[in-house]
């Protein structure tokens, strides 16, 4: 478990970002609780971004416009960088930078599968995870945390604290997920085998933000992916984080930015479970 800040000003500025987070992610999550299958139908609604399976809708466009209008209304000074729009870097820099996916699982969200929410974090200057979202409107979940103050759950009415996986279990679940490029998704395969040792079955959901939050929930004993974005991991690893999880994520090649570059993103492995399990997992 990370450690507390060092003074009440620090724990006042982890409330402030993370209440913006709460606010944001709330609004993206508003515009995907929209979801209406005839919008969805229309040729207009649906793009391919370039690899066969790599969707983007009219509502990852809105949810990611929603969130940024919360954060520059809360927080002008600091840097965006969102998976639909790209950079926002203001002339009077904080330091500070929110990384969003306004809808990860955009395929689940058009055949109306369930696993699909909005994401968004704020990392520091150095590179450090500060705070992080994941609003699940369909299932009705928002999980999140910041530094050194625990992860948590917030479902019909009530708040959970996250404590991640039972150590130990039989019958333990491993999470993964597969690449749109077909040799990067040829080469995940062939590793399957080797991950699933110690493992009764496997998941792949479809969602990395909600998959990395599922393992600080319990419901998976691991998960572990190579070739995420930022933003796919930014919120999420942060929950597993705080709930007491070992996480390996990708380094920012810069903080400012956003990262990992593509060479090292196709590489990386992002990894989240009990820390018996991080020996299976790639380096």
């Amino acid at each position: 478990m990370n450690a507390a800040p060092e003074s009440p000003r620090a724990e006042d500025l982890l409330a402030e970002l993370l209440g913006v987070a709460r606010l944001a992610a709330a609004a993206g999550a508003k515009v995907l609780a929209g979801r209406n299958d005839a919008a969805l139908a229309a040729d207009a609604a649906v793009n391919n971004k370039g690899e066969a399976g790599d969707w983007v809708t009219a509502y990852d466009l809105a949810a990611e416009t929603a969130v940024r209008v919360v954060i520059a209304a809360h927080r002008p000074h600091d840097a965006i960088t969102g998976e639909e729009h790209g950079p926002t870097r203001p002339e009077d820099p904080s330091g500070y930078r929110w990384s969003i996916d306004p809808l990860d699982g955009t395929t689940n969200f058009i055949r109306n599968i369930v696993y699909y929410g909005t994401s968004v974090a704020v990392a520091d200057a150095n590179g450090q995870w500060l705070a992080g979202v994941v609003d699940a409107p369909a299932l009705g979940r928002v999980y999140y945390a910041s530094r050194g103050q625990g992860a948590w759950l917030e479902a019909g009415g009530t708040r959970t604290r996250l404590t991640g996986p039972q150590h130990g279990r039989t019958g333990r679940i491993l999470a993964t997920g597969f690449s749109y490029d077909p040799d990067v998704r040829a080469e995940q395969a062939g590793l399957l085998g080797g991950l699933m040792e110690g493992f009764a079955d496997v998941r792949r959901l479809g969602s990395a933000a909600l998959d990395l939050c599922l393992v600080a929930d319990g419901t998976h004993d691991a998960y572990g992916e190579r070739g995420l974005n930022e933003h796919d991991f930014a919120a999420g690893a942060l929950v597993a984080e705080e709930a007491g999880c070992w996480v390996r994520r990708p380094r920012l090649t810069s903080p400012l930015d956003g990262g990992p570059d593509d060479a090292d993103r196709l590489a990386a492995w992002t990894c989240a479970g009990t820390l018996e399990l991080a020996g299976k997992f790639p380096l």
